[in-house]
């Protein structure tokens, strides 16, 4: 079992909170993220948990047991950093024996446990290779390699990926994914990365200003946001955003926004008792749920009438930008669709798909 806590984790730098209140339930074999951009608290977090840093406030437990003042040593977990932070005067076997070697391990054992995770991570024909002479790649996988041979109870990952090109960075990907469905070895990853967050993850913690704003599947994080912040920081492209105004009224429920009206019954057991009168929202709704229609639109109704701004190609789908006034939505179209720009189309917005976040709390409004 590697079931960690983290019970109102803080943690200051002088007069700058870094972490603040801080509390997940990461369950054995899980996969969970920190999410977030630069700034926000994620790396010092992971920090506290492999006791790098020490905590201003709070609890870390790993297994119920309470690891908040244990030496790093101590915890039973490894981290893979950033820049892999290898030994270059070693080869690839003395890079991955090291920690093995500190502990005073048996040379047979060692031996065994470095080649069992070489033939794992396909590295048994670069044990002999110096760090130098690895490509990127390669690096990384000695990194992982250095930390798996530890056998830990929990890996730890330090934004691994940020120093590969895009296509090497893809593969990792799925190199990191499979060796955790292989070894179910409970992991906590750091990025700022939001579809490496959705790919790999279980769990993705959502953070900004050292505060998780959002922590759930990855599936509802990105399904069902609890936050504005959430919604449009996690997607590809951005949610697309209106603000208007919600009414709720005769079993029906109609939103408005410069000369866009959308009305739809009223959902069975919605929470409407803060609808009596028009409130200022904002609507999301994500560019896979919009419909587009080309045609006649002296008629259309219930929809998003503008012109198309922007194309932009990517081979298996096109996204296309529609303005109209001050406001813009963004729809993804089969790339064989002919359109123009400043061709006037209509956008179809489900009701269902919709999302709906209070004006000023941000927070999302069940409707």
């Amino acid at each position: 079992m590697s079931r960690v806590e983290l019970r109102s984790l803080a943690k200051s730098f002088g007069p700058v909170q870094a972490v603040k209140q801080v509390s997940l339930d990461i369950p054995d074999q899980a996969f969970v993220t920190l999410l977030g951009p630069s700034g926000c608290g994620k790396t010092t977090t992971l920090n506290l948990i492999a006791g790098l840093e020490k905590t201003t406030g709070g609890d870390i437990l790993l297994d119920g047991q309470r690891i908040t003042d244990w030496a790093p040593h101590e915890r039973g977990m490894a981290m893979v950093f950033q820049n892999y932070a290898l030994y270059p005067h070693m080869n690839v076997y003395g890079n991955i024996a090291f920690s093995l070697k500190l502990l005073k391990r048996p040379r047979t054992e060692i031996d065994e446990r470095v080649r069992r995770v070489a033939r794992v991570l396909e590295l048994e024909a670069l044990l002999e290779r110096r760090i130098s002479q690895l490509s990127g790649g390669q690096q990384q996988r000695v990194a992982l390699g250095r930390a798996m041979v530890k056998e830990p109870k929990v890996f730890l990952f330090d934004e691994p990926l940020s120093n590969l090109d895009a296509a090497l960075r893809t593969r990792m990907r799925i190199e990191i994914k499979k060796l955790h469905q292989q070894l179910k070895t409970t992991s906590i990853f750091v990025t700022h990365d939001q579809e490496e967050a959705m790919m790999l993850s279980d769990y993705i913690a959502v953070m900004r200003d050292g505060e998780v704003i959002q922590y759930g599947p990855a599936d509802e994080i990105y399904r069902r946001p609890q936050h504005y912040y959430v919604a449009t920081f996690i997607g590809k492209p951005r949610m697309g955003i209106l603000q208007g105004t919600l009414t709720a009224g005769d079993g029906q429920l109609s939103f408005h926004a410069d000369g866009l009206k959308i009305q739809w019954p009223q959902r069975a057991g919605a929470d409407t008792t803060k609808l009596g009168r028009s409130q200022s929202v904002l609507l999301g709704i994500r560019a896979e749920d919009v419909r587009l229609v080309q045609g006649d639109v002296t008629n259309a109704r219930d929809c998003f009438i503008g012109q198309v701004a922007l194309l932009e190609p990517l081979g298996s789908d096109t996204y296309v930008e529609v303005s109209q006034h001050s406001h813009s939505l963004t729809v993804r179209v089969e790339p064989d669709r002919h359109l123009s720009i400043g061709e006037t189309v209509i956008l179809q917005l489900p009701p269902e798909k919709l999302h709906f976040f209070h004006a000023e709390t941000q927070l999302r409004l069940e409707v």
